[in-house]
This record gives structure tokens, C-alpha cells and sequence, in this order.
């Protein structure tokens, strides 16, 4: 308790000094929710498991498939598509953006692979099969769509680090994917053509097929990153529906979405504007 009216007393500038500041960690505030652990079986309310594409089936690339726990069949619900950082792949099961800003209630969740080069596993590093991993995209959520009760109006795509960057290399590859947003979460990194495998141009052709889909931009201190971001979308997308929130932390980890923190209550604020408009 005492951490968390530290932090409170910080994001209301009550605490004036940088090294005050320094001292509010993440990790310091404990969290209220833990994500389900990934098993094998059947889909069900409640359970996240690893499912295979009929082309991969031979394969161990896996995506995670969580139902929420009000899942029923024959319903439908919005759909949270995510990518996890370098260093991670689905079977390790470190993704959580979707389980946090959806509390496990109300949302169908899907964490998908980056697919290798070689196309043979769920790489842990950048991009592997760039135009693999776009069609691995695009048949998980028809799959979600078709099977679990998805809603195709209310898709969305999350990432943290490499897979805030993924949100707009993958989720904006062509115009074909780019269809499929409703709105989009990018932590901590951003699609500005200056990351392993991208370019200034391509970058920005990407952003000319985000249209008016809204972004959801959330980056740790320092608030830099926020700023620089923040000046390249001023430029080269100055009529785009974006949203930029830093949090008063420096850890580099998606997990500030498992704390009672008001960031996460505007990203779920947010989510539910988003979804009461009209796609």
C-alpha cells in the first residue's frame, strides 16, 4: 500500500525531484492478476492453449488461444491479437497486454508466433518470414472468427517492444491486413523505420494504410521516447487517431497491465471508446 500512494502521489506531481522519482519502480506495486498458465487440450471458458494451423501442424509453431471466462458458444466477442517482445516465444508464455486490459472477461485473446525463415519454429528474434508471418496473421483470426464466436468488427492488435513495432510491419503489411483493426496497442516501441528490417519509407507507406484506425501508444520513462514518437506521427501521419500515454516507470516490461494503475484503467477506458463507435 505504502508503494502504491508513492505512486499516486507521483503521477499527480506531487513529488518533485527526478530522484524521488527514480525510487517508484513497477516492480514494487503487486500486481492483481496473473495470467493463465498455457496448456495443451481442448479450448475452453477460462483456459489458454496452444493451438496449430492445419499448415504447421508438423511443426511446433503454436499460437495461444485464451477464451475469456464469460466465453459461451454461439456468442461473439472482440478479439485482442498479440506480439511479444525479442527474446520471447508463444510457448513461453510471457505475453500478457491482452489478458490485463481485458481483465480475462469479455475478450477473445490470441498470441501469435513469429514464423522463422526457415518457417520450422516460433522465432525469438525480430521478424523471421515477414509474408509467413502476415498469412499466419490473417488465418489465426479467421480462425478465431469462424470457431471460438470472434467478432470480425472488433479486432484488435497489441504488442510489446518488437511486437509494438509488429503492429504496424505485420498489421499494416498491405491493405488486405490492415482491414482487420478495429484499434491498436504498441508498448514501448514504435514502427518509425529505424528498427532491424524496416526503412524511413517503407514506414511511412505502412502508416498511409492506418487510415483513421485509432492507436493506443504507451512507452516507460523516459519521456523522450514518448516525444520523439509523438513528433514523427506529427509529421507523417498528422491526421491519425493516436493516443500517447508514459508511464512513470522505467522497467521495460509489458506487465504494468497486471496493476491497479490508472493507465491501465484509461488503456480499458479506452478500449470500450473504441469499441462504441462505429467501425
Amino acid at each position: 500500500m505504502a508503494a502504491l500512494a508513492r505512486y499516486f502521489l507521483l503521477i499527480n506531481g506531487c513529488i518533485g525531484s527526478l530522484a524521488a522519482a527514480a525510487e517508484i519502480t513497477l516492480q514494487a506495486i503487486a500486481s492483481d492478476l496473473t495470467p493463465p498458465a498455457i496448456t495443451e487440450g481442448e479450448p475452453g471458458a477460462g483456459r489458454r492453449v496452444l493451438q496449430a494451423l492445419p499448415e504447421y501442424r508438423g511443426t511446433p509453431i503454436r499460437h495461444a488461444l485464451y477464451l475469456p471466462r464469460d466465453w459461451l458458444p454461439g456468442k461473439k466477442y472482440p478479439v485482442i491479437v498479440e506480439y511479444s517482445g525479442n527474446g520471447r516465444t508463444v510457448a513461453g508464455g510471457q505475453a500478457c497486454l491482452g489478458y490485463g486490459a481485458s481483465r480475462g472477461d469479455g475478450f477473445i485473446w490470441i498470441c501469435l508466433p513469429f514464423v522463422s525463415e526457415d518457417r520450422s519454429h516460433d522465432t525469438a528474434t525480430w521478424w523471421g518470414d515477414l509474408a509467413a508471418n502476415v498469412r499466419y496473421c490473417q488465418d489465426a483470426v479467421a480462425t478465431v472468427i469462424a470457431a471460438w464466436g470472434g467478432d470480425r468488427h472488433a479486432i484488435f492488435i497489441a504488442g510489446f517492444s518488437r511486437g509494438a513495432i509488429a503492429c504496424n510491419v505485420i498489421g499494416l503489411h498491405d491493405d488486405t491486413i490492415a482491414g482487420l483493426w478495429r484499434g491498436m496497442i504498441c508498448h514501448s516501441h514504435y514502427d518509425d523505420g529505424r528498427w532491424r528490417g524496416t526503412d524511413p519509407t517503407a514506414a511511412n507507406q505502412r502508416l498511409a494504410r492506418l487510415g483513421r484506425i485509432p492507436q493506443f501508444i504507451t512507452n516507460e520513462r523516459p519521456v523522450v521516447e514518448k516525444e520523439r514518437i509523438a513528433e514523427h506521427l506529427k509529421s507523417a501521419k498528422p491526421d491519425g487517431a493516436f493516443t500517447f500515454v508514459t508511464l512513470p516507470f522505467t522497467e521495460h516490461t509489458e506487465t504494468w497491465v497486471l496493476r491497479d494503475l490508472p493507465e491501465r484503467a484509461q488503456l480499458r477506458a479506452w478500449l470500450q471508446r473504441v469499441l462504441a463507435t462505429d467501425p
